[in-house]
């Protein structure tokens, strides 16, 4: 399996309100970065899709390595997923969202590291530029009208 790594993160300006995601790629010197929002959301809905956009991105079964600066998103996949789905997300929030990451997901080996953020980590602070920036783009676009 090829090893790749997922740097990712979300913003939303208002929570909710306008709202980015960013996400950068990295397989070997190779590096492709990803963004997107949606005009009414939550934070912790950015940071989710920013991760599930960085899967479904992917060709083929791989060994993935997510870093991202949301407690949420790294607890969930590393330790709540499991009893949320036995539960069938009774009482989770966004779990239409939980449920696409689960598909997209699937083929691969996952694992989620979490990072502090708005703390010089490199690619972090790239994702948070690309998620803000488009958040940023969305509120002007609804002021503008």
């Amino acid at each position: 399996m090829k090893r790749v790594t997922i740097f990712s993160d979300g913003s939303s300006l208002g929570n909710p309100g306008p709202g980015g995601w960013g996400t950068i790629l990295r397989y070997g010197e190779h590096e492709k970065e990803l963004v997107g929002g949606e005009p009414m959301t939550t934070n912790n809905r950015m940071e989710l899709r920013a991760v599930i956009e960085g899967l479904k991105a992917l060709k083929e079964p791989c060994e993935v390595t997510i870093y991202s600066d949301s407690s949420y998103v790294v607890n969930a996949i590393n330790e709540w997923l499991e009893s949320w789905v036995k539960r069938g997300f009774k009482k989770v929030k966004n779990p239409e969202l939980w449920r696409e990451y689960l598909e997209a997901a699937a083929p691969h080996r996952v694992k989620a590291v979490w990072v502090r953020g708005h703390a010089g980590h490199e690619e972090n602070e790239r994702c948070d530029a690309l998620a803000r920036g488009y958040a940023e783009k969305l509120k002007e676009e609804r002021r503008d009208g």
